[in-house]
């Protein structure tokens, strides 16, 4: 079913009108809010789009599993870990996790980071 969900947020603080945030409270996450903007509620066959908003200091999981990611940084600044490496990274970089890299993105300690994640369905 085509959709839209219209913004409703600002430059530093991303809201949907028709999406609501979810706070995650996994082992291994820190300050983390995850948005489904496209998934099963749009019957979207084969791919899923979420929004991350992870708080000044917080972390996702470091984490591997056989799905590939494909991120586009939005706002905040923050450091992406893939396998041993960690790279800075900033609104518009745009970041390919290989399906069972290790991976872990991170927030400044003084910003929020933002950014649309795409993963397989």
């Amino acid at each position: 079913m085509s959709q839209i969900h219209k913004f409703t947020g600002t430059s530093d603080h991303f809201d949907w009108k028709t999406v609501e945030g979810i706070k995650l409270s996994e082992e291994g996450l820190k300050s983390v809010t995850r948005y489904i903007l496209i998934g099963e509620k749009e019957q979207a066959p084969n791919s899923i789009m979420r929004y991350f908003r992870v708080e000044p200091g917080g972390h996702s999981r470091l984490e591997r599993h056989p799905q590939e990611h494909q991120v586009i940084v939005l706002h905040g600044k923050g450091k992406v870990q893939i396998a041993d490496v960690i790279t800075e990274i900033k609104p518009f970089d745009v970041v390919f996790i290989e399906g069972n890299e290790l991976h872990q993105f991170s927030s400044s300690e003084n910003e929020s980071l933002g950014f649309i994640c795409v993963i397989p369905k």
